[in-house]
């Protein structure tokens, strides 16, 4: 019979593969009626599903806060990545924690990288199998499914498939690809077997890990991609330089203390780097292979 914690965790998969028409993300101003303070919006990328994606970066935003005066950060998270994206192209958050491909996309509209979120060797394609699976080669893959967040998800689709693709695998004729929305909707499609394969990242696995061990017991990572830059964290050019050097400087500094170790460790982040729009050059140019080899990021 199937447990509670199973049955909470089908219906992100249920979440991810049933897309909406529309996002109605809550509602904030920068300049919120009787309030003192301007309050900027801190959107995270769609990490985890929201419910969890608030668990994990709440304690962040709480300690950035502590560090803040005369402004407030409020905590945004997305229901998919689409959404995510449709909120930055509008300049709506204040600040971002986008992955490599969306930070490009946001400095067209005017956001600016001032930190780098976990080690570059940590940004890295992972693929998960049931154990009971008889997956062994990427050629296995043929005629089945591969699940993933979303099309533009770089570490979780964009570097598998490119993976996959310089394994002699056609992933526009071979494989079928799912789009399910969140990282634990690909790792759970794999685990009741929708997919063959599911394409994450490591701090997502790590997560499911620990948080659903009898789960994760009856999967195993099978292959992993090579490394990229990391996620950034970006602030729109609006914003007071005050503030920003605030927030940069705070994040730099978490892994200095008990308090922020234990931030970053809830985050399955080890701590944040000094970055600028440059540092993700390197990004630029792959993702221009990626697109002349094996397709457009975004699915028209």
């Amino acid at each position: 019979m199937m447990g509670l914690p199973i049955l909470m965790l089908f219906s992100l998969i249920l979440a991810g593969c049933g897309r909406q028409t529309e996002d109605k993300p809550l509602q904030y101003s920068d300049a919120p009626t009787g309030a003192a303070q301007p309050v900027y919006r801190f959107a995270v990328h769609p990490l985890h599903n929201p419910v969890k994606l608030i668990q994990v970066y709440q304690p962040l935003i709480d300690h950035l806060n502590q560090q803040l005066q005369g402004a407030h950060l409020e905590l945004e998270a997305s229901r998919d990545y689409q959404a995510y994206e449709e909120k930055f192209c509008a300049r709506a958050p204040a600040f971002l924690l986008p992955n490599p491909w969306q930070t490009l996309q946001a400095q067209k509209v005017g956001y600016q990288v001032i930190a780098m979120a976990g080690n570059a060797e940590d940004f890295k394609g992972v693929f998960i199998v049931r154990k009971d699976s008889g997956i062994k080669r990427p050629a296995d893959l043929k005629g089945k499914t591969v699940s993933y967040p979303s099309p533009t998800a770089l570490a979780a689709a964009i570097m598998p498939q490119y993976y996959l693709h310089a394994q002699g695998v056609d992933v526009n004729r071979d494989i079928e690809n799912v789009y399910v929305g969140s990282q634990e909707s690909s790792i759970m499609n794999a685990y009741i077997g929708k997919s063959a394969a599911a394409a994450t990242w490591p701090p997502p696995w790590r997560l499911f890990q620990r948080d659903h061990p009898a789960e994760a017991a009856q999967l195993k990572l099978i292959w992993e991609t090579p490394p990229l830059m990391n996620n950034s964290v970006m602030v729109r050019d609006d914003v007071p330089q005050a503030v920003r050097a605030t927030v940069r400087q705070a994040l730099l500094a978490l892994a200095q203390t008990p308090q922020g170790q234990a931030i970053l460790t809830g985050m399955e982040t080890a701590r944040f780097h000094e970055a600028n729009d440059v540092s993700y050059d390197r990004v630029r140019d792959y993702i221009a292979r990626f697109e002349k080899d094996v397709r457009p990021v975004e699915q028209r």
